[in-house]
């Protein structure tokens, strides 16, 4: 019997329970108890070294718990490998970008639908030979506002917008939850401006879990926030009782 849902409730989209890691002697995350449900907008803040990343290594598979439990759309994956994770609507961008910076923008989106399937794709063909990936990269990019700059190579655009990209690339698989690590990372304040208002118009049925350290793009885009600190979850709720949390200012928003 399914414990996490009523007559009337979904069920999580993801569930940690008592999840822990340690390296050696190093505990990275402690007794980390997480629900996120469908459509929601959720954030993990924490200073550096806090395992955030540890954490999101954790739920995707590149990492082995030590103890607890990482439920996905109610099965147990905590001994899945990432890619049967990804299978089951899972997708997660990472700090560093990995896009192809001499094609233009629809052809990174194109191999990226195309690597999720079995067939190979080989771009001296007809694109009608094609036709179904081509329309989806197609409806990608125009939901996210970047149809103008289909034929634009990867290089020539703003750092913001690559980064940008990146998302549209992770919602090629068609993910019902995305893990963004740090979308905001290295961006100028204009162009995280800009991040936050792209990932407010993202599907409002996926779910976001969020790491961030720019608390503007943070408060902008989650719901609810969780603070990490020397891996245990210190605190959790809305972004004004996270502003107003004597304990959170203390630790990681730097009041005296």
């Amino acid at each position: 019997m399914n414990t996490d849902t009523t007559m009337n409730e979904p069920a999580p989209v993801l569930k940690l329970t008592n999840l822990c890691k340690s390296f050696g002697g190093l505990q990275a995350t402690r007794d980390v108890t997480l629900r996120v449900m469908p459509g929601d907008r959720k954030a993990i803040i924490g200073p550096n070294g806090a395992g955030k990343t540890t954490l999101f290594n954790l739920i995707t598979g590149i990492h082995p718990v030590t103890s607890g439990q990482i439920h996905l759309f109610g099965q147990d994956v905590t001994n899945w490998p990432s890619h049967r994770r990804t299978a089951l609507g899972m997708a997660r961008t990472f700090q560093v970008t990995s896009l192809f910076p001499k094609l233009t923008v629809i052809d990174n989106v194109l191999l990226a639908i195309e690597g999720l399937r079995p067939t190979k794709f080989v771009m001296w063909r007809f694109q009608s030979s094609y036709k179904d990936v081509y329309d989806k990269a197609h409806t990608l990019l125009e939901q996210a506002g970047f149809l103008d700059r289909k034929d634009t190579e990867v290089r020539n655009l703003s750092h913001g917008e690559q980064r940008q990209l990146e998302i549209v690339l992770g919602l090629a698989s068609n993910p019902k939850i995305l893990l963004l690590d740090e979308p905001a990372a290295g961006l100028s304040s204009g162009e995280s401006t800009e991040m936050a208002h792209f990932l407010m118009k993202l599907d409002p049925t996926l779910a976001i879990l969020l790491i961030e350290h720019d608390m503007d793009v943070v408060f902008d885009v989650a719901d609810e926030i969780s603070v990490l600190h020397f891996g245990e979850l210190l605190e959790t709720g809305t972004p004004e009782q996270i502003k107003q949390s004597t304990r959170v200012q203390e630790i990681y928003l730097g009041t005296d």
